[in-house]
């Protein structure tokens, strides 16, 4: 039995070891632009509680248990191999390094990942990267803009933020409000304001801040800023028409809208069908945070048993759009109090789903109910699939691996927390978390509970789609 001190004295040495990481970690992502990462979530700017936590993590993922110690050897060996940029999982990489038998890893790192990424001293293109409008998701892409902005892998480049000047000291609470947020906690930086330059710098960048309640008003060459991706927060318009006002300005070149786009705009869910973007596509929508959450899972249940048909229900949490205490609004009951009741409310995104996978055309009815919380929602697939489910566990292993190894390991997170609340998913990469506890199957009969940040998560996947548009992203290890 271990003793209560040798289980201090390993914490010491956990500790310890963590500590170590930390500067090789820095130097690896600023000086070579190499991003790693336990299965996906960064080890960059991390503390060493916060890497221990990873570390503890990563066996509840593959059950595999990952130790610091191990951890330590790789990233100093990875340190020698003057990597260019590239994103590497730790937790995968050292999982094969046991499966082939723990070899040298001077002789196995350099043919396992050597291969796959390039040299230090090659860049990445970097793309101009403009904000119109600077609400919720708005300021959360900014703040993965800026927190990738340190890396030299780091392909996207966040110049400027439209929005419309709303009190003479607007800059200031922009800078307030980026800084600080209630949901998402405080800045991972530091952040000052250029008042005489309608500028904020943000861990030492300056992001310019262009005031206009015109689209067509702005010329960006005017800031040095061109070919730039311009991202429109606001959901103003949601047309190639009205988008188009966007792409006639100097200095933008495309558009993605962070809303369902309608007509035959192109709706991309990153992961699902992001490679029919081409560069002709010069409007995109990144769908809603809802279609990204459900059409991963979707996918897996129609790839693995094909969808006959379903039903999504919606538990989301409430949205500005709301009011905080009864008063006039235009839309049905969202009126009424946002805080103090639950609000039937209708969601396109059980049809949007068919943009990104066609054969779920009619397949699917939705409906939402906003709840009195500010973040995380809940998706609860309820289908009727093409041939039998063996059992729960059956079903959930398939979402297990998938959020393991499969190329929709990005959007698709897998939980079986015993205690799992909607906090604890605050702040998730992933589009979407299934959660194992609560899937029902019975033959060919499956609900399926999906969580999601409907803020962070949703804006991960549009930093996703912007890479994307960018046509230049660093490497990964394993290959997505």
């Amino acid at each position: 039995m271990t003793t209560p001190e040798n289980t201090h004295e390993q914490w010491i040495a956990r500790e310890t070891q963590a500590e170590e990481m930390i500067p090789l970690i820095g130097k690896l992502n600023r000086e070579n632009g190499v991003v790693l990462n336990i299965h996906g979530r960064s080890l960059v700017n991390k503390s060493v509680i916060q890497l221990l936590r990873l570390h503890d993590g990563a066996a509840k993922v593959d059950g595999t248990p990952l130790n610091p110690e191990h951890t330590l050897e790789l990233v100093q060996a990875l340190f020698e191999l003057n990597l260019g940029p590239c994103s590497i999982n730790i937790a995968a990489l050292h999982r094969q390094h046991v499966d082939a038998g723990s070899p040298d890893f001077s002789m196995w790192l350099p043919e396992q990942v050597g291969a796959s990424v390039g040299k230090k001293g090659e860049t990445v293109k970097q793309q101009d990267v403009v904000l119109y409008g600077f609400g919720r998701i708005g300021r959360l892409l900014a703040r993965i803009l800026l927190e990738r902005s340190s890396s030299l892998g780091a392909n996207l480049r966040l110049r400027a933020v439209v929005v419309r000047k709303n009190t003479e000291n607007d800059l200031e609470k922009r800078a307030s409000l980026l800084a600080r947020d209630s949901v998402h906690g405080p800045f991972k930086g530091t952040i000052k304001v250029d008042a005489e330059n309608d500028t904020i710098i943000a861990n030492g960048l300056p992001v310019r801040f262009i005031y206009s309640s015109d689209p067509t008003t702005v010329d960006y060459t005017e800031y040095g800023i061109e070919d730039a991706l311009l991202v429109d927060n606001t959901g103003r318009w949601r047309d190639v028409p009205g988008l188009t006002q966007h792409l006639e300005r100097p200095g933008i070149s495309r558009v993605l809208l962070t809303a369902p786009g309608k007509g035959d705009m192109k709706n991309i869910v990153f992961g699902v069908n992001d490679s029919i973007i081409t560069d002709d596509d010069k409007i995109l929508s990144a769908a809603s945070c809802t279609t990204n959450a459900i059409t991963p899972a979707l996918k897996v249940l129609d790839d693995v048993y094909g969808v006959e048909r379903g039903h999504v229900e919606t538990v989301h949490a409430f949205t500005n759009d709301q009011n905080l205490i009864d008063n006039f609004h235009k839309g049905d009951r969202r009126g009424r109090s946002a805080v103090l009741n639950m609000v039937i409310t209708e969601t396109g995104a059980a049809r949007a789903v068919s943009k990104a996978l066609p054969q779920l055309e009619g397949k699917l009815t939705g409906n939402a109910i906003r709840v009195p919380t500010p973040d995380v929602s809940m998706a609860i697939l309820n289908v009727k699939l093409a041939k039998p489910v063996g059992s729960k566990d059956e079903l959930n292993e398939v979402f297990r691996q998938v959020a393991l190894n499969g190329e929709l390991r990005r959007q698709i997170g897998y939980s079986d927390s015993h205690e799992a609340v909607s906090t604890d998913f605050v702040g998730s990469r992933n589009a979407g978390v299934v959660d194992a506890l609560a899937t029902v199957v019975s033959d060919d009969s499956a609900i399926l509970y999906v969580w999601y940040d409907n803020e962070f998560g949703y804006s991960c996947q549009v930093v996703r789609v912007l890479e994307r548009m960018a046509g230049e992203e660093a490497p990964s290890y394993p290959t997505k």
